[in-house]
């Protein structure tokens, strides 16, 4: 719960345009009050969920094909997206539930550890990987991926060229990922789409198998995804 005051101070509004933007999106359902000048988030936004799950191109293109990725190796099929130099998962399909993931449907994920978020980003332009570097010069170093522009560009370069990613918990300890990027009709990368399961297993069944088998359900996909 936020209190009126605190959003219109941690946004910088004035009084009179903070209290205005509050209101209109209380009677547009995205916020709701919860106590006397404190408020939650409203139920809009989970009808908007809901729209989503059901009209959103790329997971109608891609779910059908991540429930026949689960059926044919066992493992979770996990698929993300880049939104605003963030990824984020959207929709998982899991063989049973005793898989524990810290990360799932809407949360953030760190930038530079998993094979989703390397993977998509070794595919973006160059401008826009450039911005990111930028950004977050300081987090990339943290993680081992090049001390300056020259080294990160060539970092994710060799991922480019690999078209594919294999995570070896780095994001979770006990867990791993094999992540292969989904692209728009455009050429344009939107996202990852990725086996997890403990490390174990996926280092059993090897990187270029994963490989082999995630990359054509990719292509089924952007077939999808071109034919809307």
């Amino acid at each position: 719960m936020w209190a009126t005051d605190d959003i219109i101070e941690t946004l910088g509004y004035t009084r009179p345009t903070g209290y205005r933007y509050v209101r209109e999106l209380v009677e547009a359902g995205f916020l709701q009050k919860v106590a006397a000048g404190r408020y939650g988030l409203g139920a809009r936004i989970a009808v908007l969920d809901l729209q989503l799950r059901q009209t959103d191109p790329v997971l109608r293109a891609a779910v059908p094909w991540m429930h026949r990725l689960v059926e044919q190796t066992g493992f979770d099929a996990v698929l993300s997206s880049l939104w605003h130099q963030q990824v984020v998962d959207t929709h998982r399909v899991s063989p049973d539930d005793r898989l524990s993931l810290s990360y799932g449907r809407g949360r953030v994920r760190p930038l530079f550890r998993g094979a989703a978020p390397k993977v998509i980003l070794a595919h973006l332009r160059r401008h826009p990987l450039r911005r990111i570097y930028e950004i977050h010069a300081a987090e990339a170093a943290a993680n081992g991926i090049g001390g300056d522009w020259t080294e990160f560009r060539r970092y994710f370069t060799a991922i480019r060229k690999a078209g594919f990613y294999f995570s070896d918990g780095e994001l979770e300890p006990q867990l791993g990922a094999a992540a292969v990027p989904l692209f728009d009709a455009g050429g344009e990368v939107l996202g990852a789409l990725a086996l997890v399961s403990d490390t174990g297993k996926l280092r059993a069944a090897g990187a270029e198998r994963l490989a082999a088998t995630l990359r054509p359900l990719a292509r089924e996909i952007q077939a999808v995804l071109n034919a809307v």
